[in-house]
C-alpha cells in the first residue's frame, strides 16, 4: 500500500514563488519613471505588434513582464473594469489605486489557491494633474503591491537595473534625460540597446483627457540624440526595415518568459 504524497504548505508556497520568480526573470525588463511632464515607461521589446505597455484609461497605463498571454489577459480585464466603472459612475472615479488593488487581489488569489501561479509582474501608473501627484504601483506575482514614488523596475536583472537607475535619477528631470537614463540602465555597461529594441510610451500631464502616447522609433532616436538611421535595422539583402526581428524571430522556448520577452 503506497503512502499518500504530502508536501508541507510552507514548502509548497516556496516552490510556487521560486517557479514564478525564475520565469519572470527570463522576461526582458522595463522601467517606469516620473519626469517633469509626466511618466515615462521604457521597455526592452523587439516586437512591434505585441506590446508590453498599453493604455488602460484616460490617464492610466499598464505594463507587464513575464508570460505574455497572462499579463495581456490582465490588461484586457483592467480595460473592461475601467470602462464599466467610468460609465456607471464618472471618469474621475477610475483611478490607479483601485485598479492596482483589484489586480493584487486576483493575482494573490491565483497564487494562493491555484496549482500554478501567474508568471507575471505588472505595473499600473497614473499621471497626476499636478507635479508630485503621479502614482506608480508595482504588483508582484504573489499579489504584493509596491507603491513607488520615483521609478519602478520589472523583469530580469531588476536589482542591477534598479541600482543603475538610482545612480542617475533626478527629480523633475526632462524627458530626454529620463529616456537616456532608462535606456542606459536597461542595457547596462556591456550592452547598448538599439532603438528598434525599445518600446517607449508616455503619460503626459498636460493632456486634458487621454494622457497616454506611444513613442515611435524615429522620435525615440531623436530624443536619444541618435541619427534617424538608428531607428532602422539592416536585414538580409542590405534592405533597411524598421523594427526587423519582430515577435516571430524572438519567440522563447516553451515555458520561457513573455512572448515578446
Amino acid at each position: 500500500m503506497s503512502m499518500p504524497f504530502y508536501v508541507a504548505p510552507e514548502q509548497f508556497m516556496k516552490d510556487k514563488a521560486d517557479f514564478a520568480r525564475k520565469n519572470i526573470a527570463r522576461g526582458r525588463p522595463l522601467i517606469a519613471t516620473t519626469y517633469a511632464d509626466g511618466i515615462l515607461i521604457c521597455a526592452e521589446n523587439t516586437s512591434k505588434t505585441l506590446h508590453k505597455v498599453s493604455e488602460i484609461y484616460d490617464r492610466i497605463a499598464f505594463a507587464g513582464v513575464g508570460r505574455y498571454n497572462e499579463f495581456d489577459q490582465l490588461r484586457r480585464s483592467g480595460v473592461q473594469y475601467a470602462d464599466v466603472k467610468g460609465f456607471q459612475f464618472s471618469r474621475e472615479d477610475v483611478d490607479a489605486r483601485s485598479l492596482a488593488n483589484l489586480y493584487a487581489q486576483h493575482i494573490g488569489n491565483v497564487f494562493t489557491h491555484e496549482m500554478k501561479p501567474l508568471e507575471v509582474e505588472i505595473l499600473v501608473a497614473e499621471v497626476g494633474v499636478e507635479t508630485g501627484s503621479d502614482q506608480i504601483f508595482h504588483i508582484l506575482y504573489d499579489g504584493s503591491v509596491v507603491d513607488e514614488d520615483r521609478f519602478s523596475v520589472l523583469g530580469g536583472e531588476a536589482e542591477a537595473i534598479t541600482t543603475r537607475m538610482a545612480q542617475t535619477f533626478k527629480v523633475g528631470w526632462s524627458l530626454t534625460d529620463a529616456l537616456k537614463a532608462a535606456t542606459a540602465a536597461l542595457g547596462g555597461p556591456d550592452q547598448v540597446l538599439a532603438v528598434p529594441d525599445l518600446e517607449v510610451a508616455l503619460l503626459i500631464r498636460t493632456e486634458s483627457r487621454r494622457a497616454f502616447r506611444r513613442i515611435e522609433d524615429a522620435e525615440t532616436a531623436e530624443l536619444l540624440g541618435l541619427p534617424a538611421a538608428a531607428a532602422e535595422v539592416v536585414v538580409d539583402g542590405g534592405q533597411s526595415k524598421p523594427g526587423a526581428g519582430g515577435e516571430l524571430a524572438d519567440l522563447p522556448e516553451a515555458g520561457a518568459g513573455d512572448t515578446p520577452a
